[in-house]
């Protein structure tokens, strides 16, 4: 038995050994060893307290733990962790107080976790209490741990609020559980980049499944080697996630590799395509079903929807959903036609564009104009299209905003090349104040010789000044030499 096994270099440390004691390092006088930790405390004004033998007091922050575990634990095996507190299983002949994983916070490792492993093995007389633990990485906003402390804390309704759950789980699954984890813009991006990765993929393999089964009704040959290399890359890729997600739960590594499969089968399509050859339905609906499976895995489908392919889509789309979707269509064919007889072609193509943009994206429907002036329609969840669109006007705002800033900004500094240097100076202003101006008296060339205030600039401010006037005198002829 030894302690201090998570950590072993933090044994001595005494900022982390106080910290772990939290208030009760004000009677570190009373440890007859520094690394000595409070099994019962001392309670102040105003905390919980029950009578022991050392006076009312509460648990020590370990040994809450220690003891909490214990006893569910034993009690799941029909044991008293107290009157018994040595018996062990039958059938694996482990502690019946011992636990299999034990899961938290990287911060926890020491002294927590080891705290409470030295008092539970001490009591229990065994060599090992935890067989294995599972301590998670930081969540950081913006660069910094999260924490209420620094006030740059989110709930997850406010999260909820900016992204979908299904753009926020892959979040977490593109990040190892036991490495820190920034939430922020750019790693929501990358989320919801490999988002629309895998949701295109399942709308143009759905897509292609239709058109194949239209094409033939008869079963296909995998007679060439396109189609048998990418079923080769499917089982490899089962391979890979398999070791990936035994090697420490890699989610990063394992979504990586279901990306490759992507990869591979949108070749495998555009190799079909350019040879006019047609994909092998059951090859594809392999790739699919495959990808379907490991999300279902992950939680990013849930168990109860009966999807063989992709991403659940609303149960408006059945039967009963075809209603707005004919009234949709009956109002766009009344708009155009009316376009039509007044000759207006440019008016159709923006009914058109309003068909695709404004009207299916509420009914759950995508469309897509290809080359050659051919479409393609895919289902998808309403909800999910809308928050696709506003997130596209949203980014078009953005860009517009940003045109419009630096439009102004190249406005301004054009302005204000215009200027002469005798004139800038004159119209400098305080940094902290821009309502009173920064100098008040000039020499016959327009060099500042006092401050706002009266006071006289000495040498090293007039040096200032100085680099400041000729700065200007530069812009100034530039402007008007056009250089």
């Amino acid at each position: 038995m030894s302690y201090c096994k998570l950590e072993p270099e933090n044994k001595s440390n005494t900022d982390l050994l106080a910290e772990g004691e939290g208030g009760l390092q004000d009677f570190a006088v009373e440890k007859k060893s520094t690394r000595d930790f409070a099994l019962w405390k001392r309670s102040k004004e105003g905390e919980p307290r029950w009578p022991s033998p050392w006076g009312d007091g509460r648990p020590g922050w370990h040994i809450e733990c220690s003891v909490m575990a214990s006893d569910i634990f034993a009690q799941l095996a029909g044991y008293d962790s107290v009157t018994h507190p040595t018996l062990v299983h039958e059938k694996c002949n482990t502690h019946a107080c011992c636990m299999d994983i034990h899961s938290g916070g990287v911060d926890l490792k020491f002294p927590h976790h080891d705290n409470e492993m030295a008092q539970a093995e001490a009591h229990l007389m065994c060599d090992q209490w935890v067989n294995y633990f599972v301590h998670s990485g930081h969540l950081h906003i913006k660069g910094f741990k999260m924490s209420k402390s620094l006030k740059n804390f989110i709930t997850i309704r406010q999260a909820l609020e900016q992204n979908s759950a299904r753009q926020i789980r892959l979040l977490f699954l593109l990040h190892k559980y036991n490495a820190p984890m920034d939430y922020g813009d750019n790693t929501m991006s990358h989320a919801m980049t490999m988002e629309r990765t895998f949701v295109e993929f399942f709308h143009n393999v759905k897509a292609i499944l239709r058109t194949v089964g239209k094409i033939t009704s008869c079963r296909q040959r995998w007679d060439n080697i396109a189609s048998r290399d990418l079923q080769r890359h499917i089982l490899r890729t089962q391979d890979l996630v398999n070791t990936a997600l035994q090697d420490d739960f890699d989610t990063p590594t394992a979504m990586s590799c279901l990306v490759d499969l992507v990869r591979a089968t949108n070749i495998y399509v555009e190799t079909c395509e350019q040879s006019s050859m047609t994909p092998v339905s059951s090859v594809l609906r392999n790739s699919a079903m495959y990808i379907t499976s490991m999300f279902r895995i992950f939680g990013l489908i849930p168990d109860s929807v009966g999807v063989d392919i992709g991403f659940p889509v609303s149960s408006s789309q059945d039967d009963g959903g075809l209603i707005p979707i004919l009234d949709a269509l009956m109002e766009f064919r009344s708009s155009v036609r009316e376009k039509a007889r007044a000759k207006d072609l440019s008016g159709v193509l923006d009914q058109c564009d309003v068909f695709r943009d404004d009207t299916l994206p509420p009914l759950g429907i995508r469309l897509e104009d290809k080359v050659g002036g051919k479409s393609v329609w895919k289902l998808a969840d309403p909800a999910e299209l809308m928050r696709e669109r506003e997130q596209r006007e949203l980014e078009k705002k953005r860009r517009e905003e940003e045109r419009r800033s630096a439009a102004e900004e190249a406005a301004r500094k054009e302005a204000l090349n215009r200027i002469s240097p005798a004139d800038f100076m004159k119209q400098l202003t305080l940094e902290d104040d821009a309502t009173i101006l920064k100098y008040s008296a000039f020499d016959e060339s327009g060099m500042p010789t006092h401050f706002h205030d009266g006071e006289p600039l000495n040498k090293n401010q007039m040096k200032k000044a100085s680099k400041e006037y000729q700065t200007q005198q530069k812009k100034f002829e530039k402007y008007n030499t056009g250089a």
